[in-house]
């Protein structure tokens, strides 16, 4: 068997095709359009380079984008007025506070301080408790585009058998959720799991989410498994200084197994800023009152 590829970076462009077509039904209904505001503290090289991806899809979506950076040295409480005004802002519909944030800073207490109903990375624990109880709200965005690209490929997920490798609050614990919505029967393992092996390999969906290199190896899929590899992993490449990006999922013998699987890099990674593009447009429909549109 030869699996087939999941190519995340082609239904990600025609998620952002369908978002980019919403926004003038937005902007006739509201007179603006939709608006995602980013805040960056410091001068990560990969936040920044992360922060100007996002500006730059949001731009090419027909939004409007709000970029705010600010110093290393900024205290809890400057970068808490932000959050503020950012909530209080009616331009506004998403707010996006890139992490890590500086050590002076607290992490959950900034994502506390976020509007839940802008709170598009869905890390609020608002947020959080409406994806437990099955109310609606804002989904982290990796999980969210694993499902759509399980839905894609599998269409009714109900019945299956889903094992997801990571317990993370902004990835394996929401996914495990989102397929317990979608009636699959879901364990979530760790590096705790005993057997790990035996439990994987009973699986009809497996996502990993664990940040081990090639971690997953072939012989632990049951035949004709969908595989979702979340893991971005910089290894020394072939050639001497030269790097490469890898999975957590050894792909080359997990695709001798597996019926359909993502790849790395092109699987996963681009649904994220297409699932954070989604949510601001469905926190700018739903804060105007509006029914969000079919497909999104």
């Amino acid at each position: 068997m030869s699996a087939d590829r999941i190519d995340g970076k082609a239904f990600a462009a025609g998620l952002r095709d369908r978002l980019a077509a919403a926004v003038p039904g937005f902007k006739t209904a509201t007179g603006r359009v939709p608006g995602l505001a980013v805040v960056l503290v410091g001068e990560d090289p990969a936040s920044a380079v992360y922060v100007r991806s996002k500006g730059k899809a949001t731009i090419e979506a027909g939004m409007e984008s709000f970029e705010h950076k600010l110093p290393i040295d900024t205290s809890e409480a400057d970068l808490l007025a932000v959050v503020d005004r950012l909530n209080r802002d009616d331009a506004v519909d998403g707010i996006l506070v890139q992490l890590p944030l500086p050590k002076q800073i607290d992490e959950q207490r900034v994502i506390a301080a976020i509007d839940p109903d802008k709170d598009v990375d869905g890390f609020h624990i608002a947020n959080a408790g409406r994806l437990a109880v099955g109310q609606e709200g804002f989904v982290p965005c990796t999980p969210l585009g694993c499902l759509m690209l399980l839905k894609d490929k599998l269409g009714n997920l109900s019945g299956k058998e889903a094992v997801v490798i990571g317990r993370s609050n902004i990835v394996g614990k929401p996914m495990a959720q989102l397929l317990l919505g979608e009636n699959c029967t879901v364990t979530i393992a760790h590096s705790r799991t005993q057997d790990l092996p035996g439990v994987v390999r009973r699986a009809d969906i497996v996502v990993a989410a664990v940040g081990r290199p090639e971690m997953v190896k072939g012989d632990w899929l049951k035949p004709g498994a969908v595989v979702i590899d979340v893991g971005i992993n910089r290894v020394p490449g072939s050639e001497e200084g030269k790097t490469k990006l890898v999975g957590d999922v050894d792909y080359a013998s997990a695709a001798e197994v597996a019926s359909a699987i993502t790849p790395v890099p092109g699987g996963v990674g681009p649904m994220t800023i297409a699932v954070l593009l989604r949510n601001t447009v469905v926190a700018a429909y739903r804060r105007a009152g509006l029914p969000a549109p079919a497909g999104l």
